[in-house]
């Protein structure tokens, strides 16, 4: 069977909430560069929803780009109570999925293969 519409609507309303309290409800410093909730997968019995992200403003050096998104999952791992309690609050589920976050690199993959494709 293909993915359910209730899992789509699911991880949209997640998106959206925590797109939301990036701007205005989470108080940490290493979550105040840009960064944007590019989806949420989440599994069809609805128990863990995947939460990824980018980052705009890292910086071009490999490894200390690798330090700063260490440092933004780090934060989010430790606001995962509070997001996921907020969701329970705006979306009245009666299980509120586990949140697992994971860095969206499609960005610096579109880049690389960018420079690769002007070089030809």
């Amino acid at each position: 069977m293909g993915k359910g519409y209730r899992q789509g609507r699911i991880g949209e309303e997640i998106r959206k909430i925590v797109s939301d309290m990036l701007l205005h409800g989470l108080k940490d410093p290493r979550l105040n560069s840009m960064i944007s909730i590019t989806a949420v997968e989440v599994t069809p019995d609805n128990s863990y929803a995947t939460i990824y992200f980018s980052s705009m403003n890292l910086s071009t050096d490999t490894d200390k780009a690798a330090e700063q998104k260490a440092d933004i999952l780090d934060a989010f791992k430790g606001a995962r109570g509070y997001i996921r309690k907020e969701i329970g609050h705006k979306m009245k589920l009666r299980h509120v999925p586990d949140l697992v976050f994971k860095v969206d690199n499609s960005l610096e993959y579109s880049r690389h293969i960018e420079g690769i494709i002007s070089k030809l």
